[in-house]
């Protein structure tokens, strides 16, 4: 037998160790597209986030999304949820990572994870765990060494993760980018020079970690090598990568807007969002992601940058009950179909650009073999065009954008919706029985043996760490201060977000702030008694910051001046005085809403339950209504509070704040911003608190209501969502 030298087997084998390297590097780019698998792609997406879901709903929403024609799934990591405390990770039920990216796997879809893992998006503190202000010495996002070193352990853990289950797309998974950091330029902007250290480090150390895949920075002007800056926004299709040898990438198409307590709905016309599109892909854009997708719940207290509502729904394509939002999902469905038809002329050949008439404009994808494409534009929100290409008219409505297959056919235009619109429906199917505790106002000598003393006053979460949305300020006041026959006027100021002030366990007033002004200040007249006098300062947050140059360093809760004015010495500065701090409240200590610790108090029953009291416990069961449309809660009665379903939260409740705003009649023509297509002012906020299936039990589901402000329980109803 014939043997081949050794030196030459050696030199095979590292040839062929090389090549099988060249076979596993399947994701790169150029200045057209991704390319996966030596292939060029126009890459649609759309943001799913797994906590603001079930892990029932994953498998259905990432099929609607796939039927809707995207590409990608992309979603946040959340950091807060993974490592609620140092070294003590969660990574089951909503936050199962992995679960969730083989879901998206199985149906032959990509990922794109942005691991942050600063997150923003409407999430409590960023997605940053709130231990993490308290390592000494930290400063968060700039190049500072205990934070690099932080966020350095957390991203390395969770692409080690991504590894070991073999999900990046080199291993024959379907992770095909990732991202650093997170709409970082403006923070880089106000730091300076900390700021540009810190983000040449993040590139450094993304790059380092040896994915396989491409990293990106989205709002990174900046984005040094080999990180690939990328636009979010309403519309992108001016925006350009940093260097001419990357794809031009729009990483959050915002297909609505958040909904703030005290605020309108937003919507936005599916008619804009679809010119956005067409005129990103009609200037070279290659990837187009919709922020929403699919909005979901901020369940529990995961809602931050103060006040966002329980429901992230964000007008997304598919709504927050994970039904289908028409006509949005099915004429997006359709550009999609068009996009794909005419993928290979985008990725073959650079636009040339012809300008037949004022605000219009023609793009032609002609390459010099296969199929050309066209997009023909009307940028004139009031008048439709007439355009004449190839010896062709086209009629085009005002405002929209035609794409013509073969440079002939008009296959889709952005205005014309041709996809059924649908109504949404809220049907009864459960009313309840309540039953009633009434949490008492502490005071400084309640004596719980939880009730902390300090000089002057302190800032909220520096006392609760999150442990809780609540914090009892208490001090004493002895009333021979007063004038004769006159009530003096108590003023408190308050780094927000709420607070109900009780004198002697009566309440005595309720104010708070909203997002444009988190700060309050409550300042009215007060009835005191002879000898001492109990105040009792109930200051609530309402998620925390999750945006802004330091959030960090942003104050919650009553932190003064409070002063009494109209006493017999004029006016007494009572942050001198001695105050006492009870974190959260007593219904909290004794996990009422839990069925076991429900049984350590007596509840009140029938003609006795309490209806608009303030600091009331509420708690009922019923058995799960039969099918399997989703469900929500109607607290259109209710005030503000919380709500819990077997033990789990379901979120804050807040109808009381009702909306205020611009609700004018919403045109899809023009620039588009969030203030531009409000809907239900002088409504609540939010009415409705999705329930999901998968969270109740055939029978004896256990359901309670925290109310703080005062509501009528009778009329809260479990209705069934259908369109």
């Amino acid at each position: 037998m014939w043997r081949m030298p050794r030196i030459k087997i050696l030199l095979l084998l590292v040839i062929f160790s090389c090549i099988c390297s060249s076979i596993n590097a399947t994701v790169s780019y150029d200045d057209k597209a991704i390319i996966i698998n030596g292939r060029r792609r126009i890459l649609m997406s759309g943001s799913i986030h797994y906590p603001r879901s079930t892990p029932e709903m994953w498998p259905d929403l990432i099929k609607k999304a796939k039927d809707g024609g995207l590409d990608v799934i992309q979603t946040y990591v959340f950091w807060n949820g993974h490592e609620p405390s140092p070294g003590k990770y969660n990574f089951e039920g909503r936050y199962d990572l992995v679960k969730f990216i083989k879901y998206i796997q199985e149906a032959g879809l990509y990922v794109h994870l942005r691991i942050g893992p600063y997150v923003c998006a409407e999430w409590n503190f960023g997605g940053f765990p709130v231990w993490l202000k308290y390592v000494p010495g930290i400063s968060f996002r700039t190049d500072n060494g205990p934070f690099k070193i932080a966020m350095q352990g957390f991203t390395t853990k969770i692409v080690n993760m991504m590894k070991s289950a073999e999900l990046f797309e080199p291993q024959g998974g379907p992770i095909i980018m990732s991202q650093i950091e997170n709409e970082y330029g403006p923070v880089e902007w106000d730091i300076g020079a900390p700021g540009k250290a810190y983000s040449k480090w993040a590139a450094k150390m993304a790059d380092g970690l040896k994915t396989g895949v491409p990293w990106i920075m989205c709002k990174q002007e900046d984005a040094p090598d080999p990180m690939i800056d990328t636009c979010n926004g309403f519309y992108c299709e001016k925006f350009t990568p940093n260097r001419p040898y990357k794809p031009k990438m729009f990483t959050e198409l915002w297909t609505g807007w958040f909904t703030e307590f005290g605020g309108p709905i937003p919507t936005r016309p599916v008619e804009d969002i679809a010119y956005s599109v067409a005129r990103f892909i009609q200037n070279n854009g290659s990837f187009v992601n919709y922020y929403m997708y699919h909005g979901g719940t901020n369940f529990g207290r995961t809602a931050g940058g103060l006040f966002i509502t329980t429901s992230y729904d964000y007008d997304a394509p598919i709504d927050e009950y994970g039904l289908l939002n028409e006509p949005k999902w099915g004429h997006l469905r359709d550009l999609h179909t068009t996009i794909k038809l005419v993928e290979p002329a985008l990725v073959s050949a650079y636009p040339t650009v012809i300008y037949p008439g004022k605000n219009q404009e023609i793009h032609v994808f002609q390459p010099k073999t296969g199929s050309c494409a066209a997009f023909l534009s009307n940028y004139d929100p009031h008048f439709s065009a007439k355009l004449m290409f190839r010896n062709v008219q086209y009629n085009l409505p005002p405002w929209s954008i035609s794409i013509l297959h073969d440079c002939k056919n008009e296959v889709f235009n952005t205005a014309k919706v041709k996809a059924s619109s649908t109504q949404k429906k809220m049907t009864v199917v459960e009313t309840f029985k309540w039953e009633s505790y009434n949490e008492e106002a502490p005071t400084s000598d309640s004596g719980d043996g939880d009730t902390l003393s300090m000089e002057g006053l302190y800032e909220q979460l520096n006392v609760t760490r999150d442990a809780s949305d609540y914090l009892w300020y208490l001090a004493d006041i002895n009333e021979h201060f007063l004038k004769n026959g006159q009530f003096p006027t108590l003023t408190v100021m308050s780094a927000g977000h709420a607070l109900h002030v009780f004198i002697n366990n009566q309440l005595s007033g309720t104010v708070w702030g909203s997002l444009k002004n988190p700060k309050l200040t409550f300042s009215q007249k007060v009835k005191l008694r002879a000898g001492v006098n109990k105040i009792s300062l109930l200051s609530v947050s309402v998620g925390l910051s999750n945006v802004g140059t330091h959030y960090e360093t942003y104050n919650v809760g009553v932190l003064g001046p409070i002063t009494l004015k109209g006493l017999n010495e004029g006016t007494q500065d009572l942050m001198k005085h001695k105050w006492s701090y009870k974190v959260g409240l007593r219904g909290e200590s004794l996990s009422l809403h839990t069925l076991d610790g429900s049984s350590s108090v007596e509840w009140l029953q029938g003609s006795l339950v309490a209806q608009k009291q303030p600091l009331t416990w509420y708690k009922t069961t019923f058995n799960a209504p039969e099918g399997n449309e989703p469900l929500a809660l109607d607290m259109n009665s209710m005030g503000k509070g919380q709500i819990f379903l077997n033990g789990e939260g379901l979120g804050r409740h807040w109808p009381g704040n009702k909306a205020h705003g611009n609700c004018n009649k919403c045109s899809y023509t023009g620039i588009y911003n969030e203030n531009k297509c409000n809907q239900y002012c002088g409504d609540p906020s939010q009415r409705w608190y999705h329930v999901p299936r998968s969270w109740l039990r055939p029978t004896g589901n256990f359901l309670v209501i925290f109310e703080e402000w005062g509501g009528n329980p009778d009329w809260i109803t479990l209705v069934k969502r259908t369109t």
